[in-house]
C-alpha cells in the first residue's frame, strides 16, 4: 500500500518561509530547497502526521 502521507510537507525537516512575496521550501536535513510534494527516503513524519496515519490504519482494520 502506498503511503499517501509521504511527502516533504509532512516531514519534521521541512521548513517554509515567505521571502519577497514568494514561498521558499527548504529541507533542513538535506540542506537545500525542495517542494512540498517531493519524496525522499529520509522522510520522518511530524507527530500530527503519525497520529493521522495511526488513525487511518485503525479505521481500515
Amino acid at each position: 500500500m502506498k503511503n499517501t502521507f509521504h511527502c516533504c510537507a509532512t516531514c519534521i525537516h521541512f521548513k517554509a518561509a515567505r521571502v519577497n512575496d514568494h514561498m521558499h521550501y527548504f529541507c533542513q536535513r538535506l540542506g537545500y530547497e525542495t517542494k512540498p510534494s517531493y519524496q525522499f527516503s529520509c522522510w520522518e513524519p511530524k507527530e500530527q502526521v503519525k497520529k493521522l496515519m495511526k488513525k487511518r490504519l485503525s479505521s481500515e482494520e
